[in-house]
């Protein structure tokens, strides 16, 4: 199979980075608001959860996905029943980067969650409100800036994933290789002049998503730093 283009490359990257970021959306979200106003107990080994793949090795983190998602895995069963694999396909690129990413986005929505007064929830419980429209109504608007700017964070470190996607996706040209997985091919094959164009978008990339969140995280604190 041919080599993909830079514009393919980025296209595919981009794409599958947004699709990962949309599926951690609601679960980070509900997570972080869970983290920053819940009551409940083990509210400390979730987040340790949560954040482990902060910490691992993200091949161990690959491992552990194939592992689930494989022919005979938990997962991997209930997918090909649903007839829709996962393994060495696009989705696959998808699942590593909202793994990775995921940890990113809940620490941010917990921290701007934390920031809404709990006060400014009960008001609107009192007034009639549900637990529910008091969350998209109050807590919702007041921390989403914070939430943006976890999302951005966690679609750079989606699009830049490499150890976890290498193994689940593989590293197929035209089919599941992203611009990270490109890197690593070309350098391979001793054309680091065009690595080195790819690392080139990289970098813009990483630092437009950088770039994006100091801006919003000024905006939400007034400027002060």
């Amino acid at each position: 199979m041919s080599a993909s283009s830079t514009p393919e490359l980025l296209f595919f990257t981009l794409w599958t980075g947004l699709c990962a970021t949309l599926c951690m959306l609601p679960v980070g979200i509900s997570t972080g608001f869970w983290l920053a106003h819940g009551r409940g107990r083990g509210r400390r080994a979730v987040e340790t959860l949560c954040l482990l793949p902060l910490v691992l090795p993200p091949t161990a983190v690959g491992l552990l996905l194939l592992y689930l998602f494989q022919e005979h895995g938990l997962l991997g069963q209930v997918m090909e029943k649903l007839g829709f694999p996962v393994l060495f396909r696009w989705p696959a690129v998808v699942l590593a980067g909202a793994v990775m990413g995921f940890p990113l986005l809940v620490r941010a929505a917990r921290d701007a969650f934390i920031e809404v007064d709990p006060r400014l929830l009960g008001m609107a419980r009192s007034l009639g409100k549900s637990r529910t429209q008091a969350f998209f109504r109050v807590a919702l608007p007041l921390a989403g800036r914070g939430i943006l700017g976890g999302a951005l964070l966690a679609f750079a470190r989606a699009v830049g994933e490499f150890g976890a996607t290498v193994l689940v996706a593989g590293n197929i040209p035209g089919r599941t290789q992203t611009l990270s997985l490109a890197i690593f091919e070309r350098v391979e094959l001793g054309r680091d002049e065009s690595a080195m164009k790819l690392v080139a978008v990289s970098g813009v990339l990483a630092v437009g998503a950088v770039f994006g969140t100091e801006l919003l995280q000024r905006t939400r604190t007034g400027g002060r730093r």
